[in-house]
C-alpha cells in the first residue's frame, strides 16, 4: 500500500511515518520541508503548503497513493482542498480530529452550558453546539501566529469528509495525546515541581477528580495507521485513547511514581488557589471517550503500556524543557501558603474567602 502523510514532522507525525513504514507501506510526506529531523528511511518528500494544497495536486498525485493521512486539517477550507486533490484517485482517507468536537468539551471550556453528559462519549454523543471555541469577540490580528485559531474547528471537517463517497474517510478523534516531542509540553508543570523537590503538589478540588482521555503518541500512532491499514477500507468516526481514563490525581501521582518523587498530592479549594494556578475550566464535565468501536472493528491495541509510556516521557521532559518558563507559573511562596490555608478549619477557610471590606 502507498501513503501520503499530510503533515508529519511535529509531535504525532514522526510516530505515524515510524508505524507506516514498519508495516511496509511505500510512504510519503507533504509538508513545507522545515522540520529539523529527519525523515526515516524510505520516507519521500513532497514540499509545499496545507493551506494552498491545490498547488501541489500534480506532484501529490504522482505518488499514486492508495490513503492520505491528513494530520493537519484545522479549517473548513482544509477539507474541501484535501477532497479536491484526492477525491476519486486515491482509495480512502483517514482525517485526524479530536475529542474537542463533543459538546462536553463546550461545557468544560465554558462556551456551552447544562449538565454533565453521560460519560463515557461514545462516537455518537452530541456534539458541540457552537462552533469555533477558540474564536473570541474580537478577531486576532492578521500577523499573530495564532491567528488560524479564530478559524479552527474539527466538526466542519468532519462533516466536509464524512458526508460524501468520492473519497471514502475515516475520522479518528484524538485525545490529550502526550509523550516526546510534545511540543505543548502538558506533563512539565507537574514534573518540574518534583523535579524541583516540593513535598507537595496542590490542584484544585473538583480538578483532582476531573477525568481526561489521555493517549501516548506512539499508541495514538498505532490507532492512525490501523484506520489507514485495515483490510476492509475504514469509514465513519473513531474515538482513540487510553482504556482506562484516570482522574487528574491518579496521572499525577503515575508521573511521580515514574520521577521518583516522593511528595504527596494536596486538594486545595478553588478560592485559595495562587492566581497562577487558576483554571477557566469547568471541571464537573469530564471528557472521557469510549474507545471500544476502535479496538472491535480495527483491531487497535496500545503497543506501549502505559507505565513505560509515562517513563518515556518523563524522560524526555527532562532533556528537552521547554525554551523559555515564566516563573510566574511556580510560585512556590504562594502554593505553601495555599497548602497551609488548607489545613485551616473549614470555618477560617470561608472567612478566608470573603472580601474584605
Amino acid at each position: 500500500m502507498r501513503a501520503i502523510v499530510l503533515g508529519g514532522t511535529s509531535f504525532i507525525g514522526p510516530a505515524v511515518l515510524d508505524e507506516l513504514i514498519g508495516k511496509g507501506c511505500e510512504t510519503a510526506v507533504f509538508n513545507r520541508g522545515r522540520g529539523k529531523s529527519p525523515l526515516p528511511a524510505g520516507v519521500e518528500r513532497i514540499s509545499g503548503d496545507r493551506r494552498r494544497l491545490a498547488e501541489s495536486k500534480s506532484a501529490l498525485r504522482a505518488f499514486k497513493p492508495d490513503v492520505v493521512i491528513d494530520m493537519i486539517a484545522f479549517i473548513e477550507t482544509d477539507a474541501f482542498s484535501l477532497l479536491d486533490v484526492f477525491a476519486g484517485f486515491a482509495r480512502r482517507a483517514v482525517v485526524v480530529s479530536s475529542l474537542d468536537v463533543y459538546l462536553a468539551y463546550g461545557k468544560l471550556i465554558g462556551i456551552e452550558q447544562g449538565a454533565p453528559d453521560p460519560s463515557p462519549l461514545s462516537e455518537d454523543s452530541p456534539l458541540r453546539n457552537r462552533l469555533y471555541p477558540y474564536r473570541g469577540p474580537v478577531p486576532r490580528a492578521a500577523d499573530d501566529p495564532r491567528r488560524i485559531l479564530d478559524d479552527y474547528d474539527k466538526i466542519p471537517i468532519e462533516r466536509a469528509v464524512l458526508c460524501q463517497t468520492a473519497l471514502p474517510a475515516a475520522v479518528v478523534r484524538l485525545p490529550m495525546v502526550y509523550g516526546p516531542r510534545d511540543y505543548q509540553h502538558r506533563m512539565f508543570e507537574y514534573l518540574k515541581r518534583m523535579d524541583d523537590g516540593r513535598p507537595a503538589i496542590i490542584l484544585e478540588e473538583t480538578a483532582a477528580s476531573w477525568r481526561d482521555t489521555r493517549g501516548y503518541v506512539e499508541n495514538m500512532a498505532a490507532a492512525i495507521a490501523a484506520a489507514a491499514l485495515a483490510t476492509e477500507p475504514a469509514t465513519g468516526v473513531f474515538n482513540a485513547g487510553e482504556e482506562r481514563s484516570e482522574p487528574l490525581e491518579e496521572w499525577v501521582a503515575a508521573i511521580g511514581r515514574a520521577a521518583g518523587w516522593n511528595g504527596r498530592i494536596a486538594r486545595v479549594p478553588a478560592g485559595l488557589l495562587p492566581d497562577s494556578m487558576k483554571a477557566s475550566e469547568d471541571f464537573r464535565h469530564d471528557l472521557v471517550a469510549d474507545t471500544s468501536r476502535i479496538r472491535k472493528e480495527l483491531g487497535f491495541r496500545e503497543k506501549v503500556p502505559i507505565d513505560a509510556a509515562i517513563q518515556r516521557t518523563v524522560e524526555w521532559e527532562r532533556a528537552h524543557p521547554p525554551a523559555a518558563v515564566d516563573p510566574a507559573r511556580f510560585d512556590y511562596a504562594a502554593e505553601d501558603a495555599a497548602l497551609a490555608a488548607s489545613t485551616c478549619p473549614p470555618h477560617l477557610i470561608e472567612s478566608m474567602r470573603k472580601p474584605e471590606h
